[in-house]
């Protein structure tokens, strides 16, 4: 199999991730972009994700964060392994006002048994990509069998 073929490969296969997962889907988080180790993904804003403040729920970022770090986590993975989360903890840095977010996750450590992200949620304000939250995260890899 090419190098395009692998990669096209674990495309479709975070791809589907993010489709199947309904809850994912629903809040209307898609991927953007993967590679090994890596995830990137979007969310265009809506009045459903905002709290009642004005400004996006807390939930969301923390769920997009969340769901990204797994993506990330997946591509590293042997065909029929999975992951879970076993914890995460998340600092929500500013207030997000914004049309539209974007989650980069990245593996810090992989092992046989655990896998240790990191994602940042980013707002686009006047063009500009402004960090608005950070989530640290294990992943405990598990066999789908």
């Amino acid at each position: 199999m090419s190098t395009e073929q692998e990669r096209q490969l674990l495309r479709e296969t975070i791809e589907a991730g993010f489709r199947q997962a309904a809850f994912v889907s629903d809040v209307g988080i898609m991927l953007v972009d993967c590679g090994p180790g890596w995830c990137e993904s979007g969310l265009a804003v809506t009045a459903r994700h905002l709290q009642h403040g004005g400004v996006v729920h807390a939930g969301v970022q923390a769920t997009m964060a969340d769901h990204t770090a797994g993506a990330a986590a997946t591509t590293i993975l042997e065909a029929g392994r999975h992951v879970v989360t076993a914890e995460f903890k998340i600092n929500l840095l500013r207030a997000v006002r914004s049309e539209r977010l974007r989650c980069r996750a990245d593996v810090l450590k992989s092992g046989r048994s655990i896998i240790v992200v990191e994602a940042d949620v980013f707002a686009d304000v006047h063009g500009e990509p402004v960090l608005v939250s950070r989530l640290n995260a294990t992943m405990s890899v598990i066999d789908l069998a």
